[in-house]
């Protein structure tokens, strides 16, 4: 019996994705959405606080799971690593780096500056990486493309958070400046890629969530590096606010998708929405603003509860880590 309980465990090890970094990326925005909601709606802190310890536990646990497949299943691991979809997941880890350290930054600034580092220069290997691949190898078709190519490359766009907050001004506008220029052009090819060639497959659909990250972290790092709203950041904020509408007039599409770990791919544009429309209410003070921002720190917080507890049941109905 035990025998048989060690093989189970090898082969879930075997199976086990890089995409349950996306969770740490969803859970970490809830994180910031709550902090940020501390100073907008005067909510208690110890949510945040709670969001955080979960968040960071999760990502420890996360780490050591994946290092033991590095070590025991090195081939699998290897494998999802030249996958032509699943590369572009690998730089969810650097990401949740970025994000962790924006998130500790009320609680150590030497923590978050370490994990900030850290995290900003992995991405930054992880870009070139993945771009090299992109451009020399022949394996990648265009039916490989999906939003979830924006991960490796405009994740960049990320790093002014917390990189202005540590005094690393002209990094973080060089971070910022990578991410935004290619999520223009990767924006075009996932259009051109939609729109003229096969839809993405059901498993990958909520992917299209992606979508509504750039424009709205895009917004939050650009408010950071520029100090003040100005009209090129409601261009930003205005984009990721009309993909939210357009995604929610889809929602019947989205309800009938069994659950993937993809779904994970709502949470953190949802919740930097959320981050977005607190900051642009504060920059404005308009009543609109204040309803918005109260409503999508109400959306996100609702998703990401549900992604978790559904997450939760299908670890515990054995419907992950499973070969495809």
């Amino acid at each position: 019996m035990n025998k048989l309980s060690d093989q189970t465990s090898a082969l879930k090890l075997e199976y086990f994705p890089i995409t349950f970094f996306s969770m740490i990326m969803g859970m970490t925005g809830l994180t910031l959405v709550w902090e940020k909601a501390v100073s907008v709606f005067d909510a208690p802190p110890i949510i945040g606080h709670i969001l955080l310890t979960l968040t960071a536990c999760l990502f420890l646990i996360l780490v050591l799971l994946y290092l033991l497949k590095i070590m025991l299943k090195t081939p699998a691991a290897l494998e999802e690593f030249q996958h032509p979809i699943k590369l572009s997941f690998f730089p969810t880890f650097s990401i949740s780096l970025i994000l962790l350290s924006v998130a500790t930054l009320g609680i150590s600034k030497q923590l978050s500056l370490f994990i900030w580092a850290s995290g900003s220069a992995l991405h930054l290997l992880f870009t070139i990486y993945v771009l090299n691949q992109w451009i020399y190898h022949p394996k990648f078709q265009i039916a490989h493309m999906t939003p979830a190519w924006f991960i490796p490359v405009v994740g960049n766009i990320l790093v002014p958070i917390a990189g202005v907050e540590h005094g690393y001004t002209e990094v973080s506008w060089f971070f910022f400046s990578i991410g935004l220029i290619y999520w223009i052009v990767l924006k075009t090819l996932v259009l051109n890629r939609m729109i003229f060639h096969d839809p993405l497959p059901g498993k990958l659909l909520p992917t299209l969530f992606i979508l509504i990250a750039p424009p709205a972290a895009g917004f939050l790092s650009y408010m950071k590096l520029n100090g003040e709203l100005d009209n090129f950041a409601r261009v930003l904020f205005y984009a990721a606010m009309f993909l939210i509408i357009l995604l929610l007039s889809q929602l019947p599409r989205f309800s009938r998708i069994k659950f993937f770990m993809s779904w994970w791919a709502y949470s953190f544009p949802l919740a930097a929405s959320a981050v977005a429309a607190q900051v642009m209410y504060t920059s404005l003070g308009q009543p609109f603003f204040y309803y918005l921002a109260m409503a999508l720190v109400g959306l996100s917080s609702a998703v990401i509860s549900l992604l978790l507890s559904r997450t939760l049941l299908a670890v515990i109905r054995n419907e992950i880590c499973q070969p495809e």
